[in-house]
């Protein structure tokens, strides 16, 4: 019996395409009972990975000869999705009607039908179900339960038909078990999380639906207490105990996976930026390995973390505490007045932190505060050289032309059971860290390409042509001169035209659209260059107690120090792919899970402002209504019938509300009062202030 290979290479010459199973089996003399039975399996495992159909009339074919286009949807409340392409290109609009029973996160296949715009598609098949289970509420329907989604973008309630019981208006986590034809999902109750609208439930229902990992196995807890029980010794290490190391981090950091120090040497400065050396405790293929991968990164939450590695390691024998000695993997720089890298050297370490800093501190006696700066005397050299080389590295990625976004964080505060929301603060001391770590990233992937050995990149792809155009007509009918081109947008271009505004009001109007015009960083086993930080080469190194890439990097560059490069290339050569694919998916879903709920803390704390005034900014124009955005990050939607009374036409490519007497676009300043909190959507409502 042919191999699935073998089937697949003869639909690629032409030779099984539009033929029935029967056929196929004639064909290649697949003639007694259990070599037909075999093909068939095999005919179905091609189908359910996507690489051959079938057609109206049931023959077997290529996706392409039908014109098919791959990709995932992503669904709209309002019932329609729209197609992401995996091979990248403009997204396809799917009306409802034509969903043919897909739902949001589906990966299916589509036919461009044009319509009005061009770009509408009808699905031809699902080839993979993105749900398997959702956070909801319970509810009964006559005489069946039912959930409806949390996630909005999921239309259809599913129909319960088995698991826990529920009582309406709780909080339940549902297992998707079918999908009937032409009828809602199908799903039992696994879990009861508590009553709909308590901020707990809310907040278990966004990490449950996320399928993010709360609890350690007790082999993973197991292995962690052993090799943290491991003695520390300096042999066969570089010992930089007796350095002035220092950690910075935030208050209310608990690891710290990076510590610094700065001195001068004629008239260059040596920067070493020391990472802890995770992969020393977790070995390669152990279920503490397992485990990492299987979570990719951390995910943070106001009142919790659900680290990637157990509190032994991550908040213990890794974590560069104050006063202990801790393995790293050092990075030391040479870098000239123009910050450039003279010289690099990359060692296995040892070190002890002489001081646990924050940014507060940090910050605090760069302004010269003389109670900071007298407690913290020893440091207060180190601090100048630390701005000295940030301002001279700052420099340097001005002139390559690397993008300085200007985004706003919140940051969410919970004490004795008290919400608060401000603006994230960014200052000199945030800087420093950051083009620290900047340039240890850059030249640790510059080192292993050197090698050119398999490896994990960061990379952030240019605009797409279609994004850069649109971008660049926004600029145009702002009254901003622009010389780029969207084939081919490079970096620079995008920098000077925010250097050109940065004393402008469209500074931050720019800004924000500028960042929907750009991709999102992934991983990648291909380097394909960083264009936001204008790199050539560039990888993640230098968090590896939250990012399992680091991690993977720490390795590979072992492995060159160790002598072993030609291992490397053996040991990684495949797995290199699988890692960054995983990791670009983890990443993806803490991000998602991160931003739910801090949109769902944001929302709880503004419920106790109900009725009050605020000033804002419009940060975002639909078909039905205006987002803004108030100074403390919280953003909120006024719907388009509580605008002014006004005939209003939404200019997409202007982020344009436009009615006869007034407009309302990106930028603009706006009065609202607060006039509803929805918990379960997480949504706050604003109605504009009338004048």
């Amino acid at each position: 019996m042919p191999a699935i290979e073998a089937i697949l290479e003869k639909f690629h010459t032409g030779e099984l395409n539009y033929k029935k199973a029967s056929e196929i089996c004639r064909l290649v003399g697949a003639n007694g009972k259990a070599e037909r039975e075999s093909l068939t399996r095999v005919l179905k495992e091609l189908e359910a990975s996507g690489e051959v159909v079938r057609d109206e009339r049931g023959r077997y074919v290529l996706p392409e000869k039908l014109g098919l286009i791959r990709g995932v949807l992503r669904g709209n409340e309002r019932g329609f999705a729209f197609l992401l392409r995996d091979g990248g290109g403009s997204d396809l609009f799917i009306p409802h009607k034509s969903l043919n029973g897909a739902l949001h996160s589906d990966t299916v296949f589509a036919r461009n039908v044009g319509g009005e715009r061009g770009d509408e598609g009808v699905v031809f098949s699902v080839i993979r179900r993105g749900m398997t289970q959702l956070s909801g509420t319970y509810y009964r329907d006559r005489k069946c339960g039912m959930v409806e989604a949390d996630e909005r973008r999921f239309c259809e309630p599913v129909r319960v038909v088995g698991g826990l019981r529920a009582y309406s208006g709780e909080k339940v986590l549902v297992r998707i078990v079918n999908y009937p034809e032409g009828k809602d999902p199908e799903g039992e109750i696994v879990e009861v999380l508590g009553q709909s609208g308590d901020l707990s439930a809310e907040e278990d229902a966004i990490i449950r639906t996320q399928n993010l990992a709360e609890e350690f196995p007790q082999k993973v807890l197991s292995e962690a207490r052993k090799v943290s029980a491991q003695p520390i010794a300096a042999q066969g290490r570089r010992d930089f105990r007796g350095d002035l190391v220092i950690t910075i981090d935030g208050e209310d950091s608990r690891d710290f996976d990076d510590a610094v120090s700065v001195s001068r040497e004629g008239g260059e400065f040596v920067l070493s930026v020391h990472i802890a050396d995770v992969s020393h405790y977790v070995r390669r293929g152990g279920a503490l390995d397992k485990e990492a991968f299987s979570r990719g990164t951390s995910v943070y939450f106001p009142d919790r973390v659900l680290p990637m590695l157990p509190e032994e390691l991550s908040n213990g024998v890794c974590s560069l505490n104050e006063g202990e000695d801790r393995y790293t993997l050092s990075c030391i720089m040479h870098v000239d007045g123009k910050g450039k890298v003279k010289d690099s050297e990359i060692v296995q370490g040892i070190i002890c932190s002489k001081n646990r800093m924050t940014y507060t501190k940090i910050a605090a006696i760069l302004d010269g505060d003389g109670q900071m700066c007298k407690e913290y005397a020893h440091l207060v050299p180190l601090c100048a050289d630390m701005e000295a080389l940030a301002r001279v590295l700052m420099a340097k990625r001005d002139a390559r032309g690397s993008i300085d976004l200007d985004v706003k964080e919140a940051q969410i505060t919970c004490k004795d059971g008290q919400i608060e929301v401000t603006e994230y603060r960014r200052t000199m001391a945030h800087r420093i860290i950051e083009e620290f770590m900047i340039l240890a990233n850059e030249t640790v992937a510059e080192f292993v390409t050197g090698y050119e050995l398999p490896f994990v990149y960061r990379v952030h792809e240019k605009p797409s042509e279609e994004k850069a155009a649109g971008f660049k007509t926004y600029l145009q009918e702002l009254g901003v001169r622009v010389k780029f081109h969207p084939e081919n947008v490079r970096p620079g271009e995008y920098g000077k035209i925010l250097a050109s505004l940065q004393d402008s009001e469209l500074y931050r109007v720019v800004n924000r659209v500028m960042l929907r015009s750009m991709s999102k960083a992934r991983y990648s086993a291909e380097n394909c260059g960083h264009f936001g930080l204008a790199s050539q080469c560039y990888c993640h190194f230098t968090s590896p107690i939250r990012r399992y890439p680091d991690l993977v990097v720490h390795r590979i560059v072992k492995c060159i120090l160790d002598g072993q490069a030609g291992e490397a290339e053996q040991s990684f050569r495949n797995f290199v792919n699988i890692a960054a694919n995983s990791c670009s998916a983890s990443e993806r879903r803490a991000d998602e899970a991160e931003r739910s709920v801090d949109d769902l803390y944001k929302c709880w704390y503004m419920r106790s402002h109900l009725g009050e005034d605020f000033e804002g900014v419009v940060s975002g124009v639909t078909a039905f209504g205006v987002f803004v955005e108030l100074a403390n990050t919280v953003e909120g939607l006024i719907r388009i019938e509580n605008l002014p009374e006004d005939d209003y036409v939404f200019v997409e490519e202007r982020y344009l509300l436009r009615g006869v007497k007034r407009s309302y676009k990106i930028g603009d300043k706006c009065a609202v009062k607060v006039a509803a909190c929805d918990i379960g959507t997480r949504r706050v409502e604003f109605v504009p202030v009338r004048e």
